[in-house]
């Protein structure tokens, strides 16, 4: 589904990501791991073209994504949840999901998209009319997950969504993700909280300063809390 060839991406003389290669099937949750400024939003940035690629190539599905705009890439079927939300705050819920819809192709599936949305999300439904900035840190990221879902994108990158959240609030978060490869949806996630990233992912991706430093399976690494010690730190 995603085949990332010898990356090198950020800025001229300062790659921040450099000689990354990985491959991520369709179904699968793959989890990016890795201490602050590793590289890891990057990497997601790089990938929806937010970030310049200064050597290496980019696919989904087949088509090459360097150069292309990142509207473009996400009309491809890849969606992006950034982290800290970035709903807009002045919309309400309803508002915020149409902004998603608008990247569908399918148009005629938009009622059903909603729908969908709102069976996954109820708190959603009880809130359409209730403006973004109202809710709370919980349901606006509920919200930016949604936004990103109603596209009806097969690849979403999520870029930290326990930050700032909760506990309780992690775990409904993530019980919702679990779901989504059923769906037919595949999730690209950087996540700091490694526990709760190996809970649904399949596999794992350890970036370090900007190179893979170690890659396998994810229960393999839940087994070793040493070597999440050791390249990702206390967790």
């Amino acid at each position: 589904m995603l085949t990332i060839e010898d990356l090198v991406a950020g800025y001229e003389g300062a790659p921040v990501i450099q000689s990354v290669s990985l491959e991520m099937r369709a179904g699968e949750v793959l989890a990016v791991l890795g201490r602050n400024s590793a590289g890891k939003s990057t990497l997601l940035r790089s990938i929806l073209g937010l970030t310049r690629v200064l050597q290496g190539s980019i696919s989904f599905e087949g088509q090459i994504l360097n150069g292309r705009k990142s509207r473009d890439i996400m009309r491809l079927g890849v969606a992006h949840v950034p982290e800290g939300r970035r709903i807009f705050p002045d919309l309400t819920v309803m508002e915020n999901l149409s902004l998603g819809l608008a990247l569908r192709k399918e148009k005629s599936g938009d009622r059903s998209a909603l729908e969908e949305v709102m069976e996954m999300f109820p708190i959603l439904r009880a809130r359409s009319k209730s403006r973004g900035g109202l809710l709370s840190g919980g349901e606006q990221q509920m919200l930016a997950i949604a936004r990103a879902l109603v596209a009806g994108p097969r690849l979403v990158l999520l870029d930290e969504p326990s930050l700032g959240l909760a506990p309780i609030v992690c775990e409904k978060i993530i019980d919702l993700l679990r779901r989504l490869p059923e769906r037919g949806t595949s999730i690209l996630l950087v996540e700091q909280n490694v526990r709760l990233a190996l809970k649904i992912a399949h596999r794992y991706v350890v970036l370090q300063n900007g190179k893979v430093a170690m890659q396998g399976g994810a229960e393999h690494l839940a087994r070793n809390p040493q070597l999440v010690a050791a390249y990702v730190g206390a967790n």
